[in-house]
């Protein structure tokens, strides 16, 4: 069989579609992944067939969270990845059996299998993104929404958000699917999200709260598996003292002066600090011997090898974390990094950074909370419940489909 395995996001969406990518591979199927462009040259390392699709997102982690886009920019970039995606989608499902739409920009991927008349499933990477009445959506940052606050009840709050989706995506998706052939939808979300959808998420940290509405299969995390060596430098040193505070926001914006603010509170408990750079540039306050600057390493090693994980509760990053047994400090800023921030909070393995900009203060409070010998006991024990198959059970699951 042949699986199309497409996504719109950042490393946090990309990595898993890659992971499930390389599972497909391994037994005897084949699978193009088309994700942004940001990630090809690194796919392709690991044997993954990869076709680029829109523009190059690394760009987005440097604007400012209080710059939106104006309705006339979100109309526009609205038809622009809609386009782009029919475009790429379209050939890159050629010859495929199934398509697989990973999170929830991935727009055109059922109207691709739709017009081709194969199967199709969507994968969410956070139960918080899938409606019900547990909880409320995510917060969407380019449309400046702010989180709820308990004021309004979740079901309302769903049907808020699926008009939204609707006023937001209804023109532009419509379009291509006359072009296509195909008819109008009435629920834009709905069609994308399907009644049965998937949920690639570790059951101990990120658990779907019901079995009902919908019906949610959730196959666990879609984890790469990593045997890189980390970097000489980074080796030496991580044995030239007690373990470190890690900082790192990947490949989404971070907050202005961060990584001085984690030094800050790091160096005031007596922690060295590695800071990586990722897609915001993050840097050193100075030259001294008790922080590193790093770039893209292998985060299952070097996690196992710190005292604390400070980082911005994207799915990727907070199941890596929770799988390594390090405490983490979550700094949300945007859609599902709240869950998971409650989350870590929830399972008393870290701390979750109170709403607002971090201080050195704020965050001395938050690391000195999740450095504490029970937080760090208790890490280690859900560290042994997070799943590594499930790239594996989903991969078995869809090969189930022909």
């Amino acid at each position: 069989m042949r699986f199309l395995l497409s996504t719109i996001g950042s490393r946090g969406e990309v990595q898993p579609v890659v992971a499930l990518a390389r599972q497909l591979g391994e037994l005897g199927q084949e699978a193009v992944v088309c994700a942004p462009p940001d990630f090809q040259e690194w796919a392709e390392s690991l044997g993954v067939r990869y076709l680029p699709v829109g523009p190059e997102l690394r760009g987005t982690a440097k604007r400012s969270a209080t710059t939106l886009p104006t309705p006339e920019q979100r109309r526009r970039m609205v038809e622009g990845t809609v386009a782009a995606q029919f475009e790429a989608f379209g050939a890159a499902a050629e010859g495929c059996d199934v398509v697989v739409g990973g999170g929830g920009l991935a727009l055109a991927a059922h109207s691709v299998a739709e017009q081709r008349g194969i199967g199709y499933v969507y994968a969410a990477f956070a139960p918080i993104t899938l409606p019900s009445a547990h909880h409320a959506p995510p917060v969407l940052g380019m449309l400046g929404q702010k989180p709820a606050d308990g004021s309004v009840d979740n079901r309302t709050l769903w049907a808020e958000d699926a008009e939204r989706w609707n006023t937001t995506f209804r023109a532009a998706l419509h379009a291509h699917r006359a072009a296509a052939g195909l008819p109008t939808v009435e629920d834009i979300r709905h069609h994308l999200f399907t009644s049965t959808p998937w949920l690639a998420a570790d059951p101990t940290l990120a658990p779907w709260p019901t079995p009902t509405e919908p019906e949610v299969f959730q196959t666990g995390a879609w984890l790469l598996s990593d045997d890189r060596p980390l970097p000489a430098e980074l080796t030496s040193f991580l044995e030239a003292g007690e373990p470190p505070v890690y900082c790192g926001f990947g490949s989404v914006r971070a907050p202005e002066g961060v990584s001085q603010a984690v030094i800050e509170a790091a160096r005031a408990l007596g922690r060295r600090v590695i800071v990586s750079r990722g897609w915001a540039d993050l840097s050193l306050v100075d030259d001294e011997p008790d922080c590193l600057s790093i770039g893209e390493v292998n985060q299952q090693a070097l996690f196992r090898r710190v005292a604390a994980v400070v980082h911005h509760g994207g799915a990727g990053t907070t199941t890596a974390a929770a799988a390594s047994g390090a405490p983490q400090v979550v700094v949300p800023q945007m859609f599902d990094q709240f869950y998971f921030a409650d989350r870590v909070d929830r399972l008393g393995i870290g701390s979750a950074h109170p709403a607002g900009e971090p201080t050195a203060d704020s965050l001395l409070a938050a690391l000195r909370h999740a450095l504490e010998r029970d937080v760090a006991g208790r890490a280690r024990t859900v560290a042994g419940a997070v799943r590594t198959d499930g790239a594996l059970i989903a991969a078995r699951r869809l090969i189930d489909m022909r």
